[in-house]
């Protein structure tokens, strides 16, 4: 059985920076961007660490507007 393999993608625009995907995370890999804001000036959730995301889809559960989707791949 191969180990899963995750990916956030975060809809920038629509991101608010509440947080809470940051807290969610069990694996601490989600953060604010410090230098970045999107057109409505928020901060916005980023994915700092490519691969230790496991896909267990916390963040996206959380995230009240919608905007993270969260992809799997599995390695032989």
């Amino acid at each position: 059985m191969g180990k899963t393999r995750g990916a956030i993608v975060v809809d920038t625009e629509r991101c608010k920076g509440c947080g809470l995907c940051v807290v969610a995370c069990p694996l601490h890999i989600i953060h604010l961007a410090e230098k970045s804001v999107n057109m409505k000036g928020y901060s916005y959730a980023v994915q700092e660490d490519w691969t230790s995301c496991n896909g267990c889809t916390s963040c996206a559960i959380v995230c009240p507007d919608g905007c993270i989707s969260v992809y799997r791949t599995k390695e032989a």
